[in-house]
């Protein structure tokens, strides 16, 4: 269900009364207590009275990473220091770092949405999770650990690191959860795998994020280790994880819209689409105090769906990410998404889950090699085997994104694995 502060159920009509009377305030607050926002409001003749309610939303500007960027480090903050408790930042691997603070209001509501989705799958106050998030200015451990407190399970702080610590203590501590990125956790099966621990977890529930992954990838998660796995959702710039996440049906990603109100825009006119029509994602921050949002663009492609769950709550989903609007490629005029290569290796048995795209421009024209790590099951070193795999692979992806690409098997455990973020592109294209 969905809850307000009184933990009254309410119906979608409520919701979105709710989040007006947010809208209003958040509009308000923002226009006297954000330079970059009174600036932008007053640029087109925009008062905080002009806006009754969520049906004039689209009067007011978007907010982009480059508007967090070029504002840093807290031109976006709309409280003085003296009431930030905590900053965060992104790893500024692509630019300037983005940095958010929370205020303690923040924090409780970040623990509360997180212990939100931490309950949709199924984790309670009886069980031991291993946060296996990284800690640190990335939000994905802090918040997940806080969330965890927040329903009174164990928790276990493992950050990132040292898998073998982490599998022997999921053994000897009985963890029956784990948070982390999915590639982490597939890596996580192949060390249990390697030590013959699998019969010895007692694990049953996974929540994954950070990253975008495929309903395939869960079910080679979920086989491998007999758990069940959700996905989890946030970004730094909105919150951090906790945003939204999947409850027992797998059928889209609940928003906490009491506090994140999303949008699904056309990605070239930036206009709201319809309800089951792929978009940008956009949110707006409906109670942050630190540093609130007004429709910020998250580049993020999912579509959106109001209607009631099977799981009975009421609240927004979003559909599994299909990509990224900055992750997409080009290749030679198609448009191709990680996600799309992900779900087609699932389909060949030969090969684990871990590829890595290599784009590269070849006299003039743009060529996609994808390095595939063949399962050491069906490693061989006769090579009419390989070439006849190889061609089969290249056959499943050519069917999967209308494109012919080049295939490299590479043996196994040859990849590089993550324990955040799994990188799957290089390209060279943009090192000339």
């Amino acid at each position: 269900m969905i809850w307000n502060e009184t933990k009254e159920c309410m119906s979608r009509d409520e919701m979105t009364h709710l989040q007006s009377i947010r809208l209003c305030k958040l509009v308000d607050y923002v226009y006297h207590n954000v330079e970059f926002y009174r600036k932008k409001m007053q640029a087109v003749d925009l008062m905080p009275g002009d806006i009754k309610g969520l049906e004039d939303i689209t009067k007011l500007p978007f907010t982009t990473k480059d508007d967090l960027r070029d504002t840093y480090p807290f031109g976006l903050f709309a409280v003085p220091n003296s009431e930030i408790v905590r900053i965060h930042a992104s790893s500024g691997t692509t630019g300037k770092a983005t940095v958010v603070g929370y205020t303690r209001f923040d924090l409780e509501i970040w623990s509360e949405c997180v212990a939100r989705c931490l309950t949709m799958a199924g984790v309670s106050k009886n069980d031991i999770i291993q946060v296996a998030y990284g800690y640190g200015l990335f939000t994905g451990g802090l918040g997940a650990h806080a969330g965890a407190e927040k329903i009174g399970a164990t928790v276990v702080p493992m950050s990132t690191g040292n898998s073998k610590k982490l599998t022997t203590m999921m053994v000897d501590f009985g963890a029956t959860a784990i948070a982390c990125t999915p590639s982490y956790l597939l890596y996580i099966s192949e060390v249990l795998e390697k030590e013959g621990l699998l019969d010895q977890i007692k694990l049953r529930s996974a929540i994954c994020g950070a990253e975008p992954w495929t309903e395939k990838m869960r079910n080679e998660i979920e086989t491998r280790l007999n758990i069940t796995a959700h996905d989890i959702y946030g970004l730094s710039e909105v919150m951090g994880p906790g945003v939204a996440c999947d409850c027992e049906h797998h059928a889209g990603l609940h928003v906490c819209e009491d506090h994140f109100y999303p949008e699904v825009l056309d990605t070239k006119t930036l206009l709201p689409v319809d309800e089951g029509v792929t978009g940008e994602l956009a949110f707006t921050t409906l109670t942050k105090q630190g540093i609130p949002l007004i429709r910020y663009r998250t580049k993020d492609l999912t579509s959106i769906d109001r209607s009631p769950c099977a799981c009975g709550r009421t609240s927004a989903r979003i559909s599994r990410f299909k990509g990224r609007v900055d992750d997409m490629l080009i290749i030679r005029g198609v448009n191709v998404f990680p996600s799309q290569i992900e779900a087609a290796l699932v389909e060949v048995r030969e090969v684990t889950p871990h590829y890595m795209m290599v784009v590269d421009r070849v006299n003039n024209l743009d060529v996609l090699e994808i390095q595939v790590e063949i399962d050491s099951r069906f490693y061989t070193d006769e090579i009419r085997a390989l070439e006849a795999l190889t061609k089969k692979i290249e056959h499943v992806i050519q069917q999967a994104i209308g494109l012919g690409v080049k295939v490299r098997i590479v043996e196994p455990q040859t990849l590089i694995r993550s324990e955040g973020k799994a990188v799957h592109v290089v390209d060279k294209r943009r090192l000339d």
